[in-house]
């Protein structure tokens, strides 16, 4: 077993040998607290199930303090009058002769210790993705783990925020999951709008690499997601009236399952959008880094991946940035380094190209004063993967550094199937329009959600466990 999942393990043990211990023993007793009033009056109601025995009677800042020591399991009504008017308190003596308050799984003494040790165990947990993050990011930025582990960092960044920021306002286990619960009806608030303007813009984009590249399945992924999004946002209002017309549940019934399986399927479907949000932030993030690596001048070989050329042979735009970006590193290592490389512009014919994309990149860096002698043509490949296969099958030196040079928003997939295929690559890439990104990132975040379903599937499968949790808590502190 991995030295720190036995860390993990043992830190987990730990704080919760600890948390059990210190509420068991400090919650036997329990501060009961008024406003003070100089007429008020407390009285044990004699209809309690439960018993406690009064150790001590305080006035401080204003506040009538009655400590309190469990005698009996049940329920203890303490009353305190003043001026015709009752304030009550409700205390749960539990079989451990634990004391809370309001509710079975409401605020006892020192119960803070658990949101507090839960923190800890949160970050601890933090710290060990970072580390993995980082040790797979130095190994191989191109690989789909380290978009996993960085949408996983963030949405657990975020949950340990809201888990810390609870610990401010705590007033027991029961308080803190109904206001976990209920904050996720606000997201809707929030996150309609947003993704209605992801939907927006990601049509728009989506119209233009249409018109761009022409129709297909990959080119509309990008507005799928922005109707996944919209439909999401809008599916737990769905689910409530569906409920609420369904005889059989009813959701007003706090002593029925009805509330419960709404705030569940509510809860599950808010925190299952924010995550995959948080993966494909993740795969921004990976993106953007792999166009801004620090360009490493020790290259033996420079890959070209090729694209459409014009109809009389020449490069299009876009292919020509990609070889004028693979001239450009090329000339700044000879500067620096005194070293030269080897080009491999690779490209096979299309059907209505009159000669492979390959040798029109050859000649376009003859015409650039590249020499014949430093150029290997792959005049075979038909896509990304065979231009890494095949362009590494034309080379023979052992252990060469091989870079790539393709446009921006390519540079992120050529080095995942570069990776996936064993090849280890650095690469560079060109400026290109603003809408080809949008479906970029998306079609590497699908991607992502394939390679690394496993995780994925761990990671939702633990949201659903800890929900289920604290849905059960909610109803048996209703019930019991």
């Amino acid at each position: 077993m991995d030295k720190n999942i036995k860390g993990f393990c043992l830190l987990s043990i730990i704080l919760i040998t600890i948390s059990l211990v210190v509420v068991l023993v400090m919650g036997r007793t329990y501060d009961v607290i008024f406003d003070y009033k100089d007429n008020g009056v407390y009285k044990i109601d004699s209809n309690s199930s439960g018993e406690v025995e009064v150790v001590s009677e305080a006035i401080k800042d204003n506040k009538y303090i009655i400590k309190v020591k469990a005698k009996k399991p049940g329920k203890v009504f303490i009353n305190y009058s003043y001026d015709d008017m009752i304030d009550s308190k409700i205390l749960f003596i539990h079989k451990t002769y634990l004391i809370t308050e309001n509710s079975y799984f409401g605020y006892s003494k020192w119960s803070e210790i658990i949101p507090v040790n839960i923190s800890i165990i949160l970050l601890y947990i933090l710290y060990m993705l970072i580390i993995r993050y980082k040790d797979s990011v130095k190994e191989n930025l191109y690989q789909y783990k380290n978009i996993a582990y960085l949408g996983i960092i963030i949405f657990l960044s975020i949950s340990t925020i809201n888990n810390i920021i609870s610990i401010i306002n705590y007033r027991g286990i029961y308080n803190t999951v109904s206001d976990i619960i209920n904050s996720m009806s606000l997201v809707s608030f929030f996150l309609f709008p947003i993704s209605v303007v992801t939907f927006i813009l990601v049509t728009i984009s989506n119209i233009n690499l249409i018109r761009k590249e022409g129709k297909s399945l990959k080119n509309l992924l990008g507005l799928f997601l922005g109707i996944f999004l919209c439909v999401s946002t809008i599916l737990p209002d769905y689910i409530y009236k569906l409920l609420m017309n369904w005889q059989i549940v009813n959701i007003y019934n706090l002593n029925g399952p009805g509330p419960y399986v709404y705030n569940f399927l509510e809860a599950l479907v808010f925190l299952s959008i924010s995550y995959l949000e948080c993966v494909l932030l993740g795969t921004i993030i990976i993106a953007i880094k792999s166009v801004k690596k620090k360009d490493v001048y020790n290259k033996d070989y420079m890959i070209i991946l090729g694209c459409q050329i014009n109809s009389d042979g020449s490069l299009t735009p876009l292919l020509k940035g990609r070889c004028d970006r693979a001239i450009e590193f090329r000339n700044k290592q000879l500067e620096s380094t005194k070293k030269d490389l080897i080009f491999i512009p690779s490209g096979g014919k299309g059907e209505d190209e009159v000669i492979s994309e390959g040798e029109a990149i050859k000649k376009y860096l003859e015409s650039c004063n590249i020499d014949s002698k430093n150029i290997i043509v792959d005049n075979k490949s038909k896509n990304t993967y065979e231009n890494m296969k095949f362009s590494f099958n034309l080379i023979k030196k052992k252990n060469a550094n091989v870079g790539f040079s393709t446009t921006n928003y390519h540079v992120l997939r050529a080095g995942l199937i570069a990776s996936e295929m064993g090849y280890k690559v650095d690469g560079i890439g060109s400026k290109t329009k603003a809408y080809f990104w949008i479906n970029a990132f998306i079609r590497e975040f699908i991607g992502t959600l394939y390679s690394e379903k496993k995780k994925h599937i761990i990671v939702i499968l633990l949201i659903v466990l800890i929900l289920a949790i604290m849905i059960l808590i909610t109803y048996f502190a209703n019930n019991l």
